[in-house]
């Protein structure tokens, strides 16, 4: 059931609707990293000055640029993990439209559904995101507690993560908000499966950028072979 919605979904990647959520949430990834960065080099001008004044030292003048130099080293140090965590939670913001798409293409019997409002699209993108940012962070530390098992923890966590959301999100167009919990709740293996395959290509640079069209098209197949089991279970 799985692979059949995954490769369902690799089938219809040269949509053009798939291509312009890719690309919108590219664009708003790179510019929110980029504002973060600033925010983080004009605090530390703010703080620190174009002198300082340190223990037996004295007076300095160049560790406002130490620490500017410092900044950049720990952002690129820090967008290897938090790259993805935000592409996927920015690009969640448009994947009704990979839903849509979907449904279009492979489910056209279907009644139109209400678009979900765009705030509260945005409170469950910041919500995601911070869970996201949140639980990657912490993860840092079993990595290295438990080197070899990272790549393991990485896709069981991110995994999860992402089946839950996607699932949710394609999910309540449908049945709502409570409805999707409930059958969220009713097939969490399964849907936590799925997750764990769309985590896999995080690990790989650019594939990782197309999981999240991937992942909402994979669960949008995923929820509707699920749904029309329902009667039956």
């Amino acid at each position: 059931m799985i692979l059949t919605a995954f490769f369902t979904a690799i089938g219809q990647i040269d949509d053009p609707r798939f291509r312009q959520v890719l690309l919108r949430g590219i664009a708003l990834t790179v510019a929110l990293l980029f504002g973060a960065y600033a925010g983080v080099v004009g605090l530390i001008h703010w703080l620190v000055g174009e002198d300082a004044t340190l223990p037996f030292l004295g007076q300095v003048t160049w560790l406002n640029d130490l620490l500017s130099w410092g900044s950049v080293v720990l952002m690129l140090f820090l967008s290897v993990f938090l790259m993805v965590p935000v592409a996927s939670a920015i690009t969640s913001m448009f994947l009704e439209n990979v839903a849509e798409a979907v449904e279009d293409r492979h489910y056209p019997h279907l009644p139109p559904v209400a678009r979900v409002p765009f705030w509260d699209s945005a409170l469950d993108t910041v919500n995601f995101l911070g869970v996201l940012i949140g639980a990657n962070l912490l993860a840092v530390a079993l990595y290295l507690i438990f080197a070899p098992a990272a790549l393991l923890i990485f896709w069981a966590l991110n995994g999860f993560l992402l089946g839950r959301e996607y699932f949710t999100l394609v999910a309540m167009r449908r049945i709502g908000r409570e409805g999707a919990k409930q059958m969220r709740r009713k097939h969490m293996m399964t849907i936590w499966a799925a997750g764990v395959l769309m985590a896999m290509p995080l690990s790989i640079p650019l594939m990782n950028l197309l999981v999240p069209i991937l992942g909402a098209a994979t669960f949008t197949h995923l929820f509707h072979q699920l749904w029309k089991q329902a009667p039956s279970d």
